[in-house]
């Protein structure tokens, strides 16, 4: 199983949540850049209609796949030094 790790951090004069080398957009707060990653992470836990799917890799190559909807990643939300998991990545309403 995939495990999909987004990292809240400073950026760009504000706080942004990041997965990997790609960053979210700045949020004014780091309570409103966590709120973000959470319902994101969150986001990744549902479901949808299986697809072929195409995407480039990180030297330019494109591959084209078959992507089962119900395929879905663990999730992790890192703060600092606390850790989110899946099951606790849900927003608070």
């Amino acid at each position: 199983m995939v495990k999909v790790v987004y990292e809240v951090v400073p950026h760009d004069g504000g706080w942004a949540y990041r997965l990997g080398d790609v960053y979210s957009e700045a949020f004014p707060t780091h309570s409103e850049a966590l709120e973000a990653a959470r319902i994101v992470a969150a986001e990744q836990q549902v479901g949808g209609d299986s697809a072929e799917i195409s995407w480039q890799d990180d030297r330019g190559k494109w591959h084209e796949e078959y992507a089962e909807g119900g395929d879905r990643p663990e999730t992790e939300v890192v703060d600092g030094h606390r850790i989110v998991r899946s099951a606790d990545a849900s927003p608070r309403a």
